[in-house]
C-alpha cells in the first residue's frame, strides 16, 4: 500500500511537460543532422539543448514518482534512468539517422519491463511506477544521445566509436580518441544522472514550487552542457566547440539568475511561518 504524500497543485500538468520534452528533444537531436548537410560541426550545440529539454522532462517525472512517499529513491531513479537508457542509446546508434526514434522505442520497452517488474514482482505497488520508469528510460537514452551529438557532432555508432589521430603527418583512425573508446560516455552518464536527480532533492519540502524546480533543472542542464562542451574540444573543431561553450554559458547564467529570483520569492513567502511547536515528551 502506498500513500501519496505530496500533490502537484497548479502549474503545468505532467502530460504537457512530457509531450513538450519529448518533441523538443527529438527536434533538437535531429537538428544536429545539419552538421552532415553543411559538412561542419557547428550545429553540435543542438545536442546540448536536447539534453536540457530531456532533463527538464525527466526531473518532473521524478517529482511525480517520488510524490508517493519514496523520496529516498530519487538517486536510484536517476541511476536506473541512465542505466536503462544507455542500453537503448547504444543499440539505437546502429540505425543511423533513425537512431533517436529507435532509442525512443527501445528505451520505452526497457523502462516498461523494469516498471512492471518493480510493481508486480518486487511488489512495490506504486501507481506511477510503470509510466515513470518508462519515461525515465527514454529520458536517459535521449540525454546520452544529446551529449554524444554535442561532443562528437553526431549520434551514429561509427562516429561514437572511431576517432582520428595524426602520426608523422598521416591521419589514422583510432578507437581510443572517441566518445566510447575515450570513456567520455561515463562522464556523460554521471553528468546527466546528477543533473536529473538534484533539482527535486534541492527543492522538495512544504515550499516546493514547480517553476523553481524546473528552472533549477535547466540550470543544472546548462551547467552539464558547459562541461560537455569543454570535452568536445578533443573531438570536434575548436570553432564548433566554442559555439557550444558560449551557448552553454549564456544559458547557465540566465537560468541561474532566474533560479535565484525564484528562490528569493519562495524564501520570502515563508518568513512569517510559525516554528514547529515543541511537543511535551518528545
Amino acid at each position: 500500500m502506498t500513500v501519496k504524500v505530496e500533490v502537484i497543485e497548479g502549474g503545468v500538468p505532467h502530460n504537457k511537460i512530457l509531450i513538450a520534452g519529448l518533441v523538443s528533444t527529438l527536434v533538437c537531436l535531429y537538428l544536429t543532422y545539419l552538421n552532415v548537410l553543411t559538412n561542419t560541426e557547428m550545429f553540435s550545440f543542438f545536442g546540448g539543448l536536447a539534453v536540457v529539454a530531456a532533463l527538464i522532462w525527466g526531473s518532473h517525472t521524478i517529482k511525480v514518482l517520488c510524490s508517493y512517499g519514496i523520496g529516498t529513491g530519487v538517486p536510484s531513479a536517476g541511476m536506473i534512468a541512465f542505466g536503462s537508457g544507455v542500453m537503448a542509446m547504444l543499440l539505437a546508434t546502429k540505425f543511423g539517422n533513425l537512431a533517436p526514434v529507435v532509442a525512443l522505442v527501445l528505451a520505452a520497452v526497457i523502462g516498461f519491463i523494469l516498471g512492471y517488474t518493480a510493481n508486480n514482482i518486487l511488489n512495490m505497488r506504486i501507481p506511477a511506477m510503470v509510466q515513470a520508469l518508462t519515461e525515465m528510460a527514454v529520458v536517459g537514452a535521449f540525454t546520452l544521445m544529446g551529449f554524444a551529438a554535442l561532443i562528437t557532432g553526431g549520434f551514429t555508432f561509427a562516429g561514437l566509436t572511431t576517432g582520428t589521430v595524426s602520426v608523422l603527418g598521416q591521419t589514422l583512425l583510432t578507437n581510443q580518441q572517441s566518445f566510447l573508446g575515450g570513456c567520455l560516455i561515463a562522464v556523460a552518464f554521471l553528468l546527466g544522472a546528477i543533473a536529473i536527480q538534484h533539482p527535486f532533492n534541492a527543492t522538495l519540502g512544504p515550499g516546493w514550487k514547480q517553476d523553481r524546480m524546473l528552472m533549477l533543472t535547466a540550470e543544472c542542464g546548462f551547467l552539464s552542457m558547459v562541461v560537455a562542451a569543454i570535452m568536445s574540444f578533443a573531438l570536434i573543431s575548436a570553432g564548433s566547440a566554442i559555439i557550444s561553450l558560449i551557448i552553454a554559458l549564456v544559458g547557465w547564467a540566465y537560468t541561474y539568475k532566474e533560479y535565484m529570483i525564484l528562490s528569493k520569492r519562495d524564501a520570502a513567502a515563508w518568513l512569517d511561518a510559525k516554528p514547529i511547536p515543541d511537543v511535551e515528551g518528545h
